[in-house]
């Protein structure tokens, strides 16, 4: 039996005029294995343009994952 992997809400923050970074947080359960947590998040990173901004080992051995991606919003000029 697998379990899936818990999903936060998506939250962005700006970082310039027109740039923004839209954050993620995935947790692992302790028994998925170095291996299968690489492939998934490869997987988001390839389909869905993320990239890692931090991992975190919990003392309960829960990976708690942040990834990131920019957002870039147009300025109208005219």
């Amino acid at each position: 039996m697998s379990r899936r992997p818990e999903l936060r809400p998506v939250h962005a923050r700006p970082l310039g005029r027109g740039v923004e970074w839209q954050f993620e947080t995935v947790s692992f359960p302790r028994d998925f294995s170095r291996n299968v947590v690489t492939k998934l998040l490869t997987e988001r990173a390839e389909h869905g343009r993320w990239e890692l901004d931090r991992v975190r080992i919990g003392s309960d051995g829960v990976r708690r994952v942040v990834l990131r991606r920019k957002i870039i919003r147009q300025v109208r000029t005219a």
